[in-house]
């Protein structure tokens, strides 16, 4: 098939719609389909199906593409956690489309009842061959996100100052989307040594310092199934996480590195906790090493197939 996949991440973007959309885009043509990539879809562009990321951003492309060929619309976290319970053009996509793609288990149970049926779940996978070797000396603690209040950024930044430690540091990386939230990261590195923001890198260099940590934060308010959780997983990482559906979905509800949302004083103590403890730290890394096999790209792509099977 003739494929059109939209994305409201354009080219250059270093997000992980943006990722998503590349990865996928490689699976379908790998197993033959012609793929065209796009952040709008145009009727100039004919396809014989289209795969959409975003049920609200991607609206206009959805509803404009033609009835009768193959729609399966993939849907965000904040699709899945807001906008499709605020936005009438988020719900019209659930109900235009014939299939739906959610990247974690637990977003089907966000969905209205009478879509789940026609709903997929495809949890996102990493290729990267590199391995967790942290770096010495230090206990490095790494956030990759951009700035955004979806992402509560700032948490590991504020729960440095429930800590002493001086061996602990945070190592953030993300563009500042909300620039108060960029301003908040300069007064951070000002304020307290152990904190480095460095603003938006390559996809590779972010992958590189995610291996180096001796732990990864993820602080998010919302997540459909983060791309760097699976990339933690990938690599070996311990994950310390907001206990928020989406990342339940990914790291299950027995996993012993979460924190309650929003509670920097929980997180000082957890990352501590990692840093000081060696079985807690050596029972992490047993935990995350057992979810490595669910983020194998042949998995994503056998999913991902199974869904654009409409």
């Amino acid at each position: 098939m003739r494929i059109a996949l939209v994305t409201p991440a354009g080219p250059g973007t270093r997000n992980g719609n943006r990722h998503t959309a590349l990865r996928w885009a490689a699976f379908l043509r790998k197993a033959g389909h012609r793929v065209d990539v796009s952040v709008q879809w145009s009727t100039a562009a004919p396809a014989d199906a289209m795969l959409a990321l975003h049920a609200r951003r991607s609206h206009g492309s959805i509803k404009a593409f033609p009835r009768g060929k193959p729609l399966v619309v993939a849907l965000t976290g904040t699709d899945i956690y807001r906008d499709i319970h605020e936005s009438a053009e988020a719900r019209e996509s659930l109900e235009l489309a014939d299939r739906l793609i959610v990247l974690q288990p637990k977003a089907l149970e966000e969905l209205p009842k009478g879509l789940r049926s026609k709903a997929s779940v495809v949890v996102q996978s990493s290729a990267t061959r590199l391995r967790h070797s942290p770096v010495k000396g230090k206990f490095r603690i790494c956030v990759i996100g951009h700035l955004r209040p979806e992402k509560d950024p700032m948490r590991a930044l504020a729960a440095l100052a429930h800590m002493d430690d001086r061996h602990i540091e945070v190592t953030h990386l993300g563009a500042p989307l909300d620039p108060s939230l960029g301003k908040e990261a300069n007064a951070g590195m000002a304020r307290d040594a152990r904190y480095r923001w460095l603003g938006s890198v390559p996809h590779a260099r972010a992958l590189r310092w995610l291996a180096s940590s001796h732990a990864m934060v993820i602080s998010s308010r919302m997540e459909g199934g983060a791309n760097v959780v699976c990339e933690a997983l990938r690599i070996g990482v311990p994950v310390l996480a907001s206990r928020v559906s989406g990342n339940v979905g990914l790291l299950g509800a027995g996993y012993a590195g979460y924190f309650p949302l929003e509670d920097d004083a929980a997180l000082a103590r957890l990352i501590r906790r990692a840093a000081g403890d060696r079985s807690f730290y050596r029972m992490l890394k047993r935990q995350i090493a057992k979810l490595r096999p669910s983020v194998a790209p042949a998995s994503e792509a056998r999913a991902l197939l199974a869904a654009m099977s409409v």
